[in-house]
């Protein structure tokens, strides 16, 4: 039942219009460069100082100085550039990311975004997570509908320490897509093959 983690980036890719700067999160969200049409004039920014990231390299032609975020070999694309943290910074902070795609851990139904740590795990740095929510002009967050133990990853107030607060304009899960739509709930736009209305439970206030 439901989208692969590649149907949900494929799925998250149909966000991103011609001509966008896009940002892609670790995860899901770097899968979503696989599905960016060529000649869109889309390009990819990654925090780490690189505008302009293709796809991952097939084996044998990765390089080793040209990650994403998430330290993952990606290749860079005719016109692309790479640059300092600084300016990456400056550009997301400016306003200039018209787009971030980023995975999430809860999202609650007024937009609240919870993703960069889980209290008394190991946390290696918040990452750019909190700047993107921020400054870019759209977020999406790409997840599965429920954690590993069940529980919903869409709920109406978030648990889990806060990336940001009413940023989320979209959800795409592994079972369908979803607006938050504050004390409605959460809007549903699109549920994936396979999957009903009466599988989703009813721990989830949706409308539509």
């Amino acid at each position: 039942m439901g989208w692969s983690r590649d149907e949900m980036a494929a799925r998250a890719a149909r966000e991103v219009a011609p001509g966008m700067v896009v940002n892609l999160g670790i995860g899901i969200p770097t899968l979503v460069a696989n599905y960016i049409a060529p000649g869109d004039g889309v390009m990819l920014h990654s925090e780490n100082g690189l505008l302009g990231m293709g796809p991952f390299p097939y084996e044998g032609d990765e390089d080793p100085q040209v990650i994403n975020a998430g330290k993952q070999t990606v290749t860079i694309v005719d016109g692309g550039s790479t640059f300092d943290s600084t300016l990456s910074f400056a550009m997301i902070r400016g306003g200039h990311v018209d787009l971030a795609i980023l995975g999430a851990m809860e999202v609650a139904q007024n937009g609240d975004l919870a993703n960069w740590m889980v209290p008394g795990g190991l946390v290696t740095g918040m990452g750019g997570a909190m700047d993107l929510v921020s400054g870019a002009r759209r977020v999406i967050a790409v997840s599965t509908f429920r954690a590993k133990d069940g529980a919903p990853k869409l709920v109406p107030r978030c648990a889990l320490p806060l990336t940001g607060v009413a940023c989320v304009q979209r959800v795409v899960t592994d079972v369908g897509v979803f607006d938050p739509a504050g004390d409605d709930g959460f809007r549903v736009v699109e549920l994936a093959p396979g999957a009903s209305r009466a599988d989703l439970g009813d721990d989830v206030p949706l409308v539509g």
